[in-house]
């Protein structure tokens, strides 16, 4: 397993040897991380899509992005196994060091094993209900587990998948919307200390050197939807756990040209102020990481986003996104070489200045 995690020194080198503009990257947490990175999420289950997206990793990599996310229900734990190999690649041939480079991974929903032949069912019973990782009422109707045993056993197989020793950031995958339909709001918020509890010790293992929440609808909806969650409260939660130097610094959240909750809805509040999940997180020291920027292709049709700047759709979205105040990177999922070298153009140009991209945005909204 290759060991270490990112660090300033490394992430500045790797700032350094990218030969791409620095303003293409955000400092946060010590660490300068690019403000563009690679998803992992779609794709089949087979050998073929192991090589693009094992691929796709590299080449992304090599064209300036240092920041990496998958989860181990990604193709049925192949989307970390095909991340793993490239960074094992790039780290024998020299392009890069562990320590140049984010891995983000998730963990939380149920999956099985694409590289076993197996049923489903039989397989979540062979290698978890057998051994008593999970035991009956665990399992959610949304295939959702946050119990500590569970998510302890799925840390280490991301761990394995991924051939590294430790994980940059583990984020609890879509937790209270793979919950909420079961238990009520205070369950949940009793599982989240639980949960933050078991990250704070792998913390201290070595295992992951940060944890978050990767989410869709919680921190987009309004405050009588029961899938709400305040950034306020979660922070405060983490603080009680970890004290001041916690680990819980980063979310993952839905945002594009379409879904702009994160950037419009005051749906968030910090000290009694109405503020959006995107202020939330810059006054909460949180780090944003955006998933969706093309909504799986369907903004990229001619007509359906604004347009500005003279850039193609895939660099428009992209543009407004990684532009937006509080956005470390958006996450985009490429896996054929030509797309990723368009979507990587974005490299090439700097993000649109605050003032600018202010005024875009009252342009766009009036």
């Amino acid at each position: 397993m290759i060991s270490g995690f990112a660090t300033t020194e490394g992430t500045t080198n790797f700032v350094q040897n990218s030969g791409i503009n620095s303003l293409n990257f955000n400092k946060f947490a010590d660490l300068f991380l690019s403000n563009v990175g690679i998803g992992t999420y779609l794709g089949d289950s087979d050998n073929k899509t192991d090589e693009l997206v094992k691929n796709a990793v590299k080449q992304s990599v090599l064209s300036g992005v240092n920041v990496i996310d998958t989860a181990i229900n990604y193709r049925a734990q192949k989307a970390e196994r095909s991340v793993g190999k490239a960074i094992s690649e790039l780290v024998e041939e020299k392009k890069i060091s562990r320590e140049q480079i984010f891995v983000s991974s998730k963990n939380g929903y149920v999956t099985n094993d694409a590289d076993v032949q197996e049923d489903f069912m039989q397989y979540v019973m062979r290698e978890l209900g057998k051994p008593g990782i999970v035991k009956e009422g665990d399992i959610t109707s949304g295939y959702h587990c946050m119990t500590t045993t569970y998510l302890s056993d799925q840390l280490d197989r991301s761990l394995k998948n991924l051939d590294l020793e430790c994980i940059d950031l583990m984020y609890l995958h879509n937790g209270i919307e793979g919950q909420i339909k079961d238990i009520s709001k205070e369950q949940f918020l009793e599982k989240l200390k639980s949960v933050f509890e078991l990250y704070e010790q792998k913390r201290d293992e070595g295992k992951i050197k940060f944890y978050g929440m990767a989410t869709w609808e919680c921190f987009r909806v309004g405050t009588e939807n029961p899938q709400y969650l305040s950034l306020e409260n979660i922070v405060e939660l983490a603080k009680k756990i970890g004290g001041n130097d916690h680990g819980f610094k980063f979310i993952q959240l839905p945002f594009n040209m379409n879904y702009d909750q994160a950037l419009l809805a005051k749906n968030q509040s910090v000290q009694n102020k109405p503020v959006s999940i995107l202020e939330s997180a810059v006054t909460l020291d949180i780090g944003v990481f955006t998933s969706v920027p093309f909504m799986q292709g369907r903004l990229l049709s001619p007509g359906v986003m604004p347009e500005f700047n003279e850039l193609k759709p895939s660099l428009r979205a992209l543009q407004f996104i990684r532009s937006s105040p509080g956005v470390l990177a958006p996450l985009v999922g490429q896996k054929l070489p030509e797309h990723v070298s368009e979507n990587l153009e974005i490299m090439n140009i700097p993000p649109i200045n605050n003032d600018d991209f202010l005024a875009l945005v009252k342009k766009l909204t009036s």
